[in-house]
């Protein structure tokens, strides 16, 4: 029986890590220290069967009012058997917990397995904007002496 868990204690980061740089389409090549970067700073969600990691999902939020649902990846061996769905109602129920207002995700691939939870297209998508900054310069300050 597959569990869920946000313990970060529980977290197999080099599975994570192997899983998101190696095959998931949206990450591919996405460094280690990266990964643990956004494990570090995001609400993580684990799935386990009998102690080993079967799965993960991350969402980035304020914990009061938005959540980002990322980096959902089910170990390909564990595909087909309800691993993803376990995931996703652990992750709905801890966000409708917080009571946020807004969860938004993207996937290339998945929406009518994401509809099942509530997710829609966005009706008001001429509202929301996106930049990018993997070409271009650090947006950080810079620090120094």
């Amino acid at each position: 029986m597959v569990t869920v868990s946000t313990d970060p204690a529980l977290l197999d980061v080099d599975a994570i890590h192997r899983w998101l740089s190696t095959d998931a389409y949206w990450a591919l090549g996405r460094p280690r220290e990266v990964v643990d970067r956004a494990v570090a700073h995001s609400l993580n969600f684990g799935a386990y069967d009998d102690g080993t990691q079967v799965g993960y999902a991350r969402v980035i939020t304020d914990r009061a009012t938005f959540a980002w649902l990322c980096d959902v990846y089910v170990d390909p061996s564990r595909r087909g058997e309800g691993v993803g769905t376990t995931l996703i109602e652990a992750v709905s129920a801890e966000l409708a917990g917080l009571r946020v207002r807004r969860a938004v995700l993207a996937t290339a691939d998945a929406h009518a397995v994401y509809a099942r939870f509530g997710f829609t297209p966005l009706a008001d998508a001429d509202r929301w904007m996106v930049r990018g900054y993997e070409d271009g310069p650090d947006p950080r300050p810079a620090t120094g002496s």
